[in-house]
């Protein structure tokens, strides 16, 4: 009998508490700077970050559904994109936990332990403006937030960095499982401050260090973080991160794979998985990237991305991840009916017929999802954009795009898939 455990995964809330409806649509939301709001409702707007009421109907949502949950993992960012004070970011950071709290998403014992990454909350990074490599007053504030959870060394960690570990000690098992959140804000291409620092604030060697403790103790790790390592799959030849520190964090996984059970991002806003290869390609890794609760898109931009959170199952005994429900809401629905309506999506095992979603799985699902005409493909583009419009279609260079950045994601090997990929096309 297979004894499991579950945890929820919600990212990139965004928060824009400017949100309100006018009759004058481009003064619906700050975060459309400027622009005509498509068709603002209660829920929010494609070209909106979260009014209040989207972000309080995903607490409820996962409250009411009743579900047994260990923890929660929170992937960023919560402030809307544009600038704030960072008296903002901290009442933000506090409201937004205080939700969890309140909506009981998880026990109160739990909710504990990470800014924008995770419940506990187990919470990832600040936002892209906020990129000290020295302690900065955002994080030795939510430091202190945190102190009640955190063990010292990882209050020490946080405010020299904004990264830290936890180990998750589950009563149903007695091996424990050790979160690793990472601060993959100080790799993000835009971040002018890391600019020609090969190690900012010295978190790979810290990473190398715990992952090598984590090996030796035969402990199993997840990795969360923000901003997500390898290649993005709606822009080719582009990482999120810098290449440099792409590569180094892909050597680095690749070493310690053995003991990472794991990895959870966002950023993107987009619903998307990757499989960590070794030099060998055979799969190794797990790589989830959730997408948004907040719809907001550019003008420019032909599609975007219904509010979404997850709820993933795994095996209590060594941590191996099973299988994940995907939920969203349909924006325009909820609008035009004045309520929220969550639901599920789709179940991953059960949408692209794979057992789990061990290393092995997604891997096979990833070669599926590369036949040509494939319709599985379809399926899964329609889930990356979270059912925004099915008539969206990705094909030829889109697609490449796609299915390289899935299996591929280091510089040499997902070289290789682009140029396959473009002359057999």
């Amino acid at each position: 009998f297979l004894k499991t455990g579950q945890f929820w995964h919600v990212s990139d809330l965004h928060l824009d508490p400017s949100y309100h409806i006018t009759p004058d649509r481009t003064k619906v939301c700050s975060s459309s700077k400027g622009a005509n709001a498509s068709n603002p409702g209660p829920f929010g707007d494609f070209l909106c970050d979260s009014p209040y009421q989207l972000i309080l109907s995903a607490f409820a949502f996962m409250k009411d559904s009743k579900q047994q949950v260990s923890f929660m993992i929170w992937t960023g960012s919560g402030a809307s994109r544009r600038r704030v004070p960072v008296s903002y970011m901290l009442s933000l950071f506090i409201s937004i936990t205080s939700w969890a709290s309140k909506e009981s998403v998880v026990s109160q014992s739990l909710i504990a332990v990470f800014w924008m990454c995770a419940v506990p909350h187990y919470f990832c990074s600040l936002s892209q403006d906020q990129l000290p490599v020295t302690t900065s007053e955002v994080y030795n504030a939510v430091a202190d937030f945190w102190k009640p959870w955190l063990t010292d060394e990882a209050i020490n960690t946080f405010r020299k960095g904004g990264f830290y570990t936890q180990l998750f000690e589950s009563s149903d098992n007695s091996q424990p499982l050790r979160i690793i959140s990472l601060n993959t804000n100080l790799y993000y291409s835009p971040n002018s401050v890391t600019v020609d620092i090969t190690d900012p604030a010295n978190q790979f060697v810290w990473l190398e260090g715990i992952l090598e403790t984590s090996l030796q103790k035969k402990e199993k790790v997840y990795i969360i973080g923000h901003v997500p390592i390898g290649y993005l799959p709606y822009a080719r030849n582009t990482t999120a991160i810098r290449e440099y520190y792409n590569e180094r964090l892909v050597k680095i996984f690749r070493k310690y794979s053995s003991v990472i059970a794991g990895q959870f991002f966002g950023h993107t806003h987009r619903d998307s998985i990757m499989v960590l290869l070794d030099e060998e390609e055979n799969p190794v890794n797990s790589l989830f990237v959730a997408p948004a609760v907040t719809p907001v898109k550019n003008v420019w931009q032909m599609e975007s991305n219904n509010p979404g959170v997850r709820l993933y199952q795994y095996d209590l005994s060594d941590y191996s991840l099973l299988d994940l429900w995907q939920f969203y809401l349909d924006l325009r629905d909820a609008n035009k009916k004045n309520e929220s309506n969550w639901k599920l999506e789709y179940i991953l095992t059960k949408a692209y017929g794979i057992e789990d979603l061990k290393p092995e799985s997604l891997y096979k699902m990833a070669k599926q999802l590369s036949v040509p005409h494939s319709t599985l493909f379809e399926q899964y583009y329609s889930n990356f954009i979270v059912s925004y419009d099915k008539t969206i279609v990705c094909e030829e260079g889109c697609k490449t795009c796609q299915i390289c950045a899935i299996q591929y994601l280091d510089y040499s090997s997902y070289t290789d898939c682009i140029n396959r990929e473009a002359t057999w096309r």
